[in-house]
């Protein structure tokens, strides 16, 4: 079981890794940062019950690191809206916010 969950955490902290480097929209760069966020979840989970199966805190940091994940996919949300608002693009290549 921890084997199984190790390779499916890396899997999709691999996948978000990729993403983020190769995405070019704002929006798709925010989901692959939450894809990173949740493999960490999925890790912090799986070493809490493998080593500690009484004790809980790797599943309340999880919860801490999921109401983070929350908060920043908000802001980059209104962040990313607020760009599009006045460049009408999401794209991260045609940025160039000094001249905003």
């Amino acid at each position: 079981m921890l084997e199984h969950a190790l390779i499916s955490g890396a899997y999709l902290f691999s996948i978000g890794i990729y993403g983020l480097i190769t995405s070019r929209n704002m929006v798709r760069a925010l989901m692959c940062l939450e894809l990173i966020l949740n493999a960490v979840n999925v890790n912090l989970v799986t070493f809490s019950n493998y080593f500690d199966s009484r004790q809980v805190k790797g599943d309340i940091f999880s919860i801490f690191v999921t109401a983070i994940a929350a908060a920043e996919a908000a802001i980059g949300l209104a962040i990313a809206l607020a760009i599009y608002r006045n460049r009408k693009s999401t794209r991260i290549d045609q940025f160039n916010l000094s001249k905003w």
